[in-house]
């Protein structure tokens, strides 16, 4: 193969690569924790915070600051298992996200 196809099919490859991410940094994942549920684009920002108040203590301040923690962890974890999923099939290619 010449460097001149090579450098085609690389090309090719970033193209897809580069649409796929887009794909899933425009995806909605929700995270939820107890009674909290938070909406995280695939990007990773935060999109929404929705709190259940009848589930919640009025004085419980600490409790659903923690929640919220973990509901957006929740969120990012499903943003790396899609981004793994649909990514690993172009390898593992230092620095390119």
């Amino acid at each position: 193969m010449n460097m001149q196809a090579m450098l085609k099919q690389a090309q090719a490859l970033q193209k897809d690569m580069m649409k796929v991410k887009d794909e899933i940094d425009n995806t909605e994942f929700e995270g939820v924790s107890s009674f909290v549920k938070v909406i995280v684009m695939g990007n990773k920002s935060l999109k929404s915070v929705e709190i259940d108040a009848d589930s919640l203590d009025k004085d419980d301040v600490e409790a659903l600051q923690d929640m919220i923690v973990v509901a957006i962890n929740d969120a990012n974890k499903k943003i790396d298992a899609e981004m793994e999923k649909k990514m690993g099939k172009f390898g593992n290619i230092p620095g390119l996200f």
